[in-house]
């Protein structure tokens, strides 16, 4: 494989680097493998072809289950000063205040988040700033040349370069199409600031499956009030250009019932658009090489799961893979098929994608089946609101104890 080389400097000059493993790819995935291995001794070469991470518009809010693998995985103390917590999340459904969740959650950007962790690389470990020019695997030993000249020998290689296709296709990984286009997430910043909000955070589920969107998540990353809005659009629909030319007025006729308690969605910033396709992987299960993260499947951010897959991974591979594979002579197929066939990793994966596909449809589908069980849940909910209701003027009318 031949790729141009870069513009930016690279890190080290040309020379011969022997590692126990050469991860390709320092997103989130890359970098928090990098550091966590590091953590345990072990030689580790992190290869990206820039040394800043841009500004990207992807997941921007994690739950305290990954804020927990974080610190399990020994990144508690680099993570913690780059996210906002929330703990009183107020959830809207059927135009009406439907729960308060109590749960803690983290706003962050993308950028300055994996940024953030590249800043806490140790030395040992640095990341080599490089585009790899040729690959090269087998059940002993992984070989990367550089554009540079600079070679990187190691026993074991880990693809984690997200929807970027090079490395995959030189290794002879094929990227299998699920369900093409099937989300669309769009975000950007209200006028209104943390302070003037009336709600730490609000979650607000769309009411008509016409609409064809999922749910508004508004919430805090520093001095900022965030949007997320999750729906299943094209990025060619008339519909998202005429977001992207009136976010506000286009929110305001979709959720009126909120919209007052938050500044009445004035928007302060380009809305930024990403559109995301469901794929798998196929020919990974080859000798000396793992691939991991956005990089192996990708899953729809609607439903909120795809941190949690991407650090199930970096976790399973820490903390019992590469420890138990390192052990022993040899990188052959069979040890690293054992990591894809992990019961863990396989319910992780497999929990993203069935909820992937089944948030979709619970949305936008107009099939008997689907309409009967939004009945079913409205129903329910609607319920739930008349009980929490009928509860407060209880509590209202009686009188209190002396």
């Amino acid at each position: 494989m031949s790729t141009a080389q870069g513009r930016e400097t690279p890190a080290v000059q040309a020379g011969v680097a022997e590692v126990d493993v050469a991860i390709v790819g320092a997103g989130l995935a890359g970098t928090a493998l990098t550091l966590a291995l590091a953590k345990t001794g072990r030689k580790v070469a992190l290869v990206d072809p820039h040394r800043t991470h841009h500004d990207e518009f992807r997941a921007e809010k994690i739950g305290m289950a990954q804020m927990l693998l974080f610190e399990k995985l020994g990144l508690g103390p680099a993570i913690k000063p780059l996210v906002t917590p929330m703990t009183d999340i107020h959830v809207f459904r059927l135009g009406q205040l439907f729960r308060r969740e109590r749960e803690w959650e983290f706003g962050f950007s993308y950028g300055p988040l994996v940024n953030g962790l590249r800043a806490a690389l140790p030395p040992e470990a640095p990341l080599t700033v490089g585009k790899v020019a040729e690959v090269s695997t087998g059940p002993d030993r992984q070989r990367l040349v550089l554009t540079d000249g600079s070679i990187i020998d190691a026993r074991l290689l880990v693809v984690a370069t997200g929807y970027s296709e090079a490395i995959r296709r030189a290794i002879g990984m094929e990227r299998i199409e699920e369900s093409k286009a099937h989300s669309l997430s769009l975000g950007f910043d209200l006028a209104v600031t943390p302070r003037q909000s009336p709600y730490p955070a609000v979650t607000c589920y769309a009411r008509n499956p016409a609409d064809r969107t999922a749910y508004l998540s508004v919430f805090p990353i520093g001095n900022r009030m965030r949007g997320n809005m999750f729906g299943y659009h094209t990025v060619a629909d008339a519909w998202t250009r005429d977001f992207r030319a009136n976010p506000q007025e286009m929110l305001l006729e979709m959720m009126p019932e909120i919209a007052a308690q938050c500044g009445n969605f004035e928007i302060a910033s380009p809305v930024e658009v990403r559109q995301v396709s469901l794929t798998t992987t196929m020919g990974h299960r080859r000798d000396g090489v793992v691939v991991i993260g956005d990089a192996f499947w990708t899953t729809c951010p609607t439903p909120g799961v795809g941190i949690n897959r991407v650090m199930t991974d970096v976790d399973r591979l820490v903390s019992t893979f590469i420890p138990e594979w390192l052990e022993t002579p040899g990188m052959a197929a069979d040890k690293i098929c054992a990591f894809y066939d992990d019961p863990t990793k396989i319910a992780t994966d497999g929990s993203a994608m069935r909820s992937s596909i089944y948030a979709k449809r619970i949305t936008i589908e107009t099939g008997m089946e689907w309409r009967l069980r939004r009945l079913r849940n409205n129903t329910a909910r609607q319920l739930m609101i008349l009980g929490r209701k009928i509860s407060q003027r209880d509590e209202l009318r009686t009188p209190s104890a002396a």
